[in-house]
């Protein structure tokens, strides 16, 4: 069975939930906060056919530490928490958005080098058949 990325995984969270980021209203009161969205753990589970304890770890124990950060004021900016304001396992949206066009712009980076090296391959092969037909 095939691990998901974090790539996949983070796509799915916010291809999920941005509508409802984006319609947040205070007065609508459907969540707590406009930045920390709930999200569903079995959806995002299901969808990329892994078991949600498998998603779950990989936002709380991987995508936490790697993302979270503090303040200069000493106050903790988290990418995932399980409880914010009754909100039960949520997305800090916008941090998750910055990372996932981080790694999207890695991923078509690694893309465009594999590319020009597949290209450079095969130009060098068709000079080395040309040489060995021609000569």
């Amino acid at each position: 069975m095939k691990i998901p990325t974090d790539l996949q995984v983070l796509s799915d969270i916010y291809e999920q939930n941005y509508i409802s980021f984006c319609n947040f209203s205070v007065s609508d009161k459907s969540r707590a906060n406009k930045l920390y969205v709930p999200i569903d753990i079995e959806s995002i589970a299901f969808k990329l056919e892994v078991d949600p304890d498998i998603i779950f770890g990989r936002l709380y124990y991987h995508l936490e530490e790697k993302y979270s950060y503090q303040k200069k004021d000493g106050s903790w900016v988290h990418f995932f928490s399980l409880n914010i304001g009754g909100d039960r396992h949520v997305v800090n949206f916008p941090l998750l958005a910055s990372v996932l066009a981080g790694l999207k712009e890695e991923r078509d980076k690694n893309n465009r080098s594999m590319f020009f090296s597949l290209f450079a391959i095969v130009i060098s092969l068709s000079t080395l058949i040309a040489k060995v037909l021609g000569g």
